[in-house]
């Protein structure tokens, strides 16, 4: 029997649900996030049965999915770090107003064309609009951190800034994370 030495993690990519079009009214409204949230709360927890009470669990909320952690976040009770990189908003104005108890990091690169859009909500013929407060805003509230000069699709390149810190707050070692 060989002793582990050194910090393990398992990574597991979920896509459990209709993500809307890129260029479509569903990716405006939250309606898709309210479909997802669900289901996202159900296989956390599915999850935290197979791995046991002690293990961290982390969530990487990229881009629509960020409204989709958004919208689930206060069923999430074993969600440690909840992180919203390339996000267009959550769909809450703070983080508090996720509530959560988990620490909310939030990033987003140099390069990722997010930036450009608008970070508002408003109610169009009674139909709510985007996705509210910037994650990586003074104003929500979330611990931002850097991501380089990640595009809209590169947070995950190896040896990149972005994933180093995103490896960094899944391992439990967010003393080393590169703060914005």
């Amino acid at each position: 029997m060989h002793a582990r030495t050194g910090p393990t993690a398992a990574v597991i990519t979920w896509l459990g649900y209709e993500t809307p079009d890129t260029i479509s009214t569903t990716v405006l409204t939250d309606t898709r996030a309210d479909e997802a949230a669900p289901l996202l709360s159900t296989f956390v927890s599915g999850l935290r049965g197979l791995v046991g009470e002690t293990a961290d669990i982390s969530l990487l909320c990229h881009s629509y999915g960020s409204v989709v952690c958004g919208r689930a976040a206060a069923d999430l009770d074993d969600v440690h770090n909840p992180v919203l990189i390339g996000s267009p908003g959550t769909g809450a104005d703070s983080a508090s107003a996720l509530h959560t108890s988990a620490r909310i990091w939030a990033a987003r690169g140099a390069d990722d064309w997010i930036e450009a859009v608008p970070h508002t909500r408003v109610d169009v013929f009674g139909t709510t609009v985007g996705f509210g407060t910037d994650p990586t805003s003074p104003a929500f509230g979330a611990h931002v951190f850097a991501a380089g000069d990640a595009t809209h699709s590169g947070y995950f390149t190896p040896g990149s800034l972005a994933l180093d810190n995103l490896a960094h707050i899944t391992l439990g070692t967010p003393q080393e994370v590169t703060h914005a």
